[in-house]
């Protein structure tokens, strides 16, 4: 229990949690641009920055971090994305990234959703007991 009470518990507003996401899907990006170019490394990282930004988003603004989850999908993966010179090669590269690592997107996003509904499940049952007992 000890180990649980030492790691980092942030409340993030909906646009601190955004741009939490944004920021570091864009250096994982970078990062794995200069690393390793490879998409599915990509992916897997994402997948953990989906956990903690539905874990660290304050529960009045729940509804933010699956919105956000896939903007920062797509932003970071401008770095990896291939593409040759020229601003249509780019464009064709970042869109076919999308489409093909749209499973990770999917993947993310469904994980960021899911742990907020429970959050917010949690939370409303939480309310419900504190409201039915007697003053």
């Amino acid at each position: 229990m000890q180990a649980v009470r030492r790691f980092p518990n942030p409340r993030l507003t909906g646009l601190g949690g955004g741009l939490f996401c944004i920021a570091t899907m864009l250096l994982l990006g970078c990062l794995d641009a200069l690393t390793f170019g490879s998409l599915t490394v990509y992916g897997v990282l994402f997948l953990p920055v989906c956990v903690l930004t539905a874990v660290w988003v304050r529960r009045n603004d729940l509804v933010t971090a699956p919105v956000v989850v896939p903007i920062a999908f797509a932003a970071g993966v401008v770095p990896v994305a291939e593409g040759g010179d020229g601003l249509g090669a780019r464009l064709m590269g970042l869109v076919t990234a999308l489409a093909t690592q749209a499973g990770w997107l999917y993947g993310g996003t469904l994980i960021a959703g899911l742990i907020v509904t429970v959050r917010k499940v949690s939370l409303m049952a939480r309310r419900r007991r504190a409201n039915r007992r007697p003053v």
